[in-house]
Order: structure tokens, then sequence, then C-alpha cells
């Protein structure tokens, strides 16, 4: 068995078919580092949360396609939680929940109509809870809050401590990592290296926002760039002002929304801005974050807790994720070819990549499961469309959700330019 990429997809992947058949040879090949990419960079939100739209779900697989697929992810936080025990890993886990804020009356609204949602297809419906204005003063201090969407679904960790971690549990396991190994190509029953070849019955790509480097597979999913800026640790007194003592994570109600948690070290970590997709789907990624979009995470952060002004920034850093045409992520097991891959997580692949790698487990063994009957299951969307078309695109959405953000706060009316935004995307 061979894994392409040593990020969660992989690394769960690994440990899952390790655990089930001990005698199974598994090899990761990892072109950097284990957690290299989104797996390591992410803002350390394991949440029990589909991404993709409802409508998008059901055309996968029906109208209990959503329900399933929502009862699953939900259950992967406590799965999650019991692995990181099970294994001993030191990686922050909080299961604290998460808060979608609402800052003026159009974002409040939409929480109202997602905690509708919400309640129709989650697998407990009084999980979710519509918290008000003074509600959600009492958890946190968000200046000009309004409301929020609380969900138990949600756990913080620091993302790159876990993917270290889960890559000793994998070790322990027998299974064999290779750092430094590019995959150059992948086809039937080969991964091709720089330096040889692995033959495997199975080869599994697990290289997410990355999959746009591999050959014909270049507008499979869009590499969309997020960047994050961490604090530097808070002192308590700022600390009780901010309340938080739940550290819930916490997502701004914009449609160019933000991220955060409180970390175990007393800082706060945000994330979500930065050029959003660079042309013909360039993920080099590593050089520094421009400091025009370290200012704006820095005044978002500010506009949220004014009490921060004169707190400094510690460090930025940014990657890609992967993002299938449809928004919803896939797995997919090709008994003929041999080939495997899963991902296009949108964002929210903390969580999902554990899911992922306990599907493609149960498909490479055939184990008729629930999982293996869930609707992402070879569910492949259609491609991106070719360049200039797919930078027009991406650039444009993002204005235009940006736009609308501003004409909202500015109106404190629901914008429709979001609405034009949403059907370009195909979300």
């Amino acid at each position: 068995m061979c894994i392409v990429g040593g990020g969660f997809t992989g690394l769960w992947t690994a440990y899952e078919l390790r655990r089930a058949d001990p005698g199974l040879k598994v090899v990761v090949l990892e072109a950097e580092h284990v957690g290299f990419g989104a797996s390591g960079r992410n803002g350390g939100w394991v949440l029990g949360k589909v991404s993709g739209r409802a409508e998008a779900w059901r055309r996968r697989g029906g109208n209990d396609a959503f329900r399933a697929m929502s009862h699953a992810i939900q259950a992967t936080v406590a799965e999650i939680g019991e692995v990181i025990a099970r294994e001993h890993i030191d990686c922050d886990w909080l299961h604290g929940g998460s808060l979608t804020v609402a800052r003026n009356e159009p974002q409040l609204d939409r929480l109202r109509l997602e905690l509708e949602r919400e309640r129709t297809w989650a697998a407990d419906d009084s999980a979710w809870e519509l918290l008000s204005k003074d509600q959600l003063q009492e958890r946190v201090a968000i200046d000009r809050g309004t409301g929020a969407l609380y969900t138990p679904y949600c756990a913080r960790v620091q993302p790159a401590k876990l993917a270290v971690g889960l890559a000793e549990a994998v070790q322990r396991s027998g299974a064999v990592i290779y750092e430094q190994s590019p995959v150059l190509g992948a086809e039937r029953g080969v991964a091709r290296t720089d330096s040889g070849q692995v033959r495997a019955r199975f080869v599994i790509l697990a290289t997410e926002g990355y999959t746009a480097n591999l050959p014909a597979r270049h507008r499979s999913l869009l590499p969309l760039n997020s960047a994050m800026i961490v604090t530097e640790p808070l002192p308590a007194e700022l600390w009780r002002k901010l309340r938080w003592e739940g550290a819930e994570t916490l997502l701004e109600g914009l449609y160019l929304y933000t991220y955060s948690q409180r970390t175990a070290e007393g800082r706060i970590a945000i994330g979500g801005r930065g050029v959003p997709y660079r042309f013909g789907s360039r993920t080099d990624r590593e050089g520094p974050v421009p400091d025009r979009t370290v200012q704006e995470l820095r005044g978002h952060l500010c506009a949220l807790f004014p009490a921060l002004e004169d707190v400094g920034v510690a460090r930025a850093w940014h990657g890609v994720i992967g993002v299938s045409r449809d928004w919803c992520p896939t797995v997919v097991l090709d008994r003929a070819s041999g080939l495997g891959l899963a991902g296009g997580y949108a964002g929210e692949g903390v969580a999902a990549s554990n899911l992922a790698g306990r599907t493609l487990c149960d498909l490479i063994l055939k184990r008729d499961s629930e999982l293996t009957r869930l609707p992402w299951v070879g569910g492949q969307a259609r491609k991106w469309e070719p360049e200039p078309l797919r930078f027009l695109g991406a650039r444009g959405i993002y204005w235009l959700y940006g736009e609308a953000d501003r004409r909202e706060a500015r109106t404190g009316r629901r914008s429709r330019i979001a609405a034009l935004a949403n059907a370009v995307a195909g979300r």
C-alpha cells in the first residue's frame, strides 16, 4: 500500500489500515515533512460539519445523503479525541465547541437559517443553539456582537503537533514514512519519485491542495490560499476582559469570514485572508505573508476585540486548501487501476480527513460499512475551468463576497451581491 502525502488524510489512512490489518505493508511518501501543507498550518478546528451545500449532497446521493454525512462527521470529533487519548498525542486538544458570531442583522439572519438547516439534518437537533446578544457576551466579549450560533461538534487543537503525534503513532503501528520524497507521478500500481519507484496494489493520493501539481490532475481541485497570524501571549487581566473561558473556536459571520482560536499558550490565532488564488493553480506558499495581509487580519482581530489594540503579532504563515468544483469533498477508490484519492475539504479537513481515512480503509479492505455507503464515495465533481477563467472566477468571487460584506456593514441590510458570488462559485 502506497500513500502519497504525509498530511492528515495520508496519516489517518495509514493509521487505520495498520490497525485493521497489522500484516499490511504501508508506505507514506511526503514531499517535504509530515504536516507541511494545510494539515500543519490550519486554524486548529476539529469541526464536525459538512462542507458544501445540502443541495449538492442530495445530487450525489438523494434526500438522505446530507443527513448521513452530517451524522458521520459529527461523530468524527469524538473519534479523533479517542485516538488522541489512546496514542497519548500532545496537541492541546480541548473539546469546547464553536461559535459563529454575528455583528449585524444580515449575519444574524443567516445564522437563523443555518440553525434551521442543522436542526433538520444534525444527529442531535438539540445540540445547536442560537445565542442572544447577552448570552454571547456572557461567553466572550465580542464588540458589537448581536448573537451567535453554537455547536458542540468542534474541538481545538494545535494542528502541527497533532500531525507530528499522529505520524509517530503511524510509525509505531509499523507503517513507514519517507519524507523529502516528492512524487512526480502516480499510475496503475506505481508511484514515481526522483530516487526510485514504489510499487503497490493500491496508490492513494492524499495530496489535497497540492493535487494540482500532479500530471493530469491540474484542474481537479482548486488550491485556495488562507493566511494566519498569532498574537503574543495575552496577560491574565486582558483575558478577564475578553472572558472566553470556554475556549470555543470563533467564526465571523462574514462571507469572507475569519476563524480564530484561543490557544493553550494564551494567544489568539486568527486566519482567513490573503491572496485567494494564484494564476495556474500555483501552490508555492512558503514565503513570508505580505504585510497587507497581516495588517488586515490584525484589523479584524481588533474589530472583534478592541482591547487587543496594543497586543503584538508574534508570527504569520499561510498555505493552500483544496476545493472541488461543487465544494464537496470526495473519497474514491478504483479497484481496477488501484488508484484512490480523498480531498476537496474546502478548509474543513481536520475532522473530514479522519473520516476519509476510515472510509478508504474500509474500501481497500472490501468492508461493506456505513462509511463505504456515504455519498462522498465515488462522487467526483467536474473539473474546474481552464485558465484564465479559473483565475478570473476565483478573484472575482473573492471581490464580490468582500463587497457584500462591506455593503451589509454599511447599510444593515442583506446584500444581493453574495447570491451572484454563490452562483458563480457553485456554492
